[in-house]
């Protein structure tokens, strides 16, 4: 370039300061957009001409439709503007582009996945062929359901075939029409809450209790009322003494959580008509029924009630594996209106791409053929852990349902400790102290048998059982 032709680039007085050095590689128009970008907030004054984009192109080397596209997001960012027939400047109130911070410093503490640990499935090499031949068939041929908003209750096939197994299996009053299909059973109460209840109600639930639902309604500014658990359940006496005025009672009935006893049939119905007398809702958790070793499975609460006061909330986290994030909840048609609308604010509708497939799953019945398998591996990892205790002489005795059993010892004065050092040598059993809502805590621990071979759950018994006394 002649040198008279290089004082003819621009009738600016000096723009060199808006002269960017462009990267070798990459699109021209982001890596010149994101130069002149950086020396504007780098203190270029507002008011400043930037050159023209035909001139600016000619001395980077680069098509003016690149120079065109960068001044263009300029603009649209509001890092420059453009005056008709003068040019283009640096805006006058550039925007102040803020640093990244720093990460946060809080963090979700997940526990370790150890043998004997709770909530932890076992993989079926069966079911994951099956599961993965059915999406792939919905892949191949994807239904229309996938491209618009749905219903908040879940898609209807798979809200069918959840009908019919819980009124089979569980002995379960309902319709399609009134299962709401959620990501897990912790979801299911959180609709039900938000639905059902108020911030300041009294709410029962069970002493000790299952950490996660004692989370959703102290989160949700419930006032909880510990109701005592003995051999026979929790008792529906001791909650009306305590707060008879309660607007609702959260339970386990099938097998309570974590002391793993019934709900008696006395006890049952007593709280069935107190529910009845106080206008409240009995929210029947029914997280694990399918892992029943002594007969089939208990008929659930919801089924006995002529009143209409049972929310029934169920999973098939437990029964299938945590990650399909899906669950269901049965719910009375006077609060059916309302657990939609909640759902409909909070997410519109269920993922559509697994309900499909999981509906296929049930309606094939592959689901009780999965159930089997599992109860079998279940049965073989519970007598493993069972054998290993009592050789370590820590007898307990066979639960006959579920996926963990309790372990108490009289001199135990600090479960806590225990669970510490249970850790520590690669075993995940939980405080029973530790699951209380009120005084006195029973010392125990709380053991879980499902998700790893009878050989590694045996393993990392043995090596707590000797390490207990350390």
């Amino acid at each position: 370039m002649k040198p008279s032709d290089r004082t003819n680039l621009s009738d600016a007085p000096d723009w060199s300061a808006l002269i960017p050095v462009l990267p070798l590689a990459g699109p021209r128009p982001a890596a010149l957009y994101g130069e002149l970008r950086r020396l504007i907030e780098s203190g270029v004054p507002p008011g400043t001409k930037l050159p023209p984009t035909r001139e600016l192109a000619t001395r980077l080397g680069v098509s003016r439709g690149a120079a065109v596209a960068a001044f263009e997001m300029l603009l649209a960012e509001g890092f420059a503007e453009a005056r008709v027939g003068a040019g283009t400047y640096v805006a006058q109130a550039v925007p102040q582009m803020l640093p990244i911070p720093a990460a946060p410093t809080a963090d979700v503490v997940l526990a370790p996945a150890l043998p004997g640990g709770l909530g932890i499935a076992a993989p079926d090499t069966r079911t994951f062929q099956l599961l993965r031949g059915l999406l792939a068939r919905q892949l191949a041929a994807p239904a229309r359901a996938h491209f618009a908003y749905g219903d908040p209750r879940g898609n209807l096939a798979l809200r069918q075939e959840v009908a019919a197994y819980l009124r089979a299996a569980r002995g379960v009053r309902c319709h399609a029409e009134q299962i709401v299909l959620t990501s897990g059973s912790q979801q299911a109460l959180d609709l039900v809450i938000r639905a059902a209840l108020k911030p300041g109600d009294p709410v029962w639930i069970e002493d000790p209790c299952y950490p996660m639902a004692r989370a959703a309604f102290t989160g949700a500014g419930m006032q909880l009322v510990g109701v005592p658990v003995d051999g026979e359940g929790l008792d529906p006496a001791a909650g009306e003494e305590r707060a008879s005025e309660a607007k609702a009672v959260y339970v386990t009935p099938s097998h309570q959580f974590p002391l793993g006893v019934t709900l008696t049939m006395a006890r049952r119905l007593a709280l069935i008509d107190w529910a009845r007398r106080a206008g409240a809702w009995i929210i029947e958790d029914d997280y694990d029924s399918e892992f029943r070793y002594a007969g089939p499975p208990l008929t659930a609460m919801q089924g006995m009630d002529p009143a209409g006061r049972v929310i029934y909330v169920g999973t098939f986290s437990k029964a299938l594996f945590p990650g399909l994030r899906m669950g269901y909840v049965v719910v009375p048609e006077p609060l059916l209106a309302a657990v939609i609308d909640v759902r409909n604010r909070a997410d519109r509708y269920p993922p559509t791409l697994m309900e499909q497939p999981l509906a296929d799953f049930l309606h094939g019945g592959h689901f009780s053929a999965h159930l089997r398998r599992a109860r079998r591996r279940a049965r073989d990892a519970r007598d493993a852990l069972l054998a290993t205790l009592s050789e370590a002489g820590l007898p307990v005795l066979a639960p006959d349902q579920g996926l963990h059993l309790l372990l108490t010892r009289p001199d135990w004065a600090d479960d806590t400790v225990l669970v510490r050092r249970a850790h520590a040598v690669g075993f995940g059993p939980r405080a029973l102290s530790a699951l209380h809502v009120d005084a006195p805590r029973r010392q125990g621990l709380v053991i879980g048998f499902s998700g790893f071979p009878p050989e590694e759950l045996a393993a990392a018994a043995r090596r707590w059982a000797a390490a207990r006394e350390g």
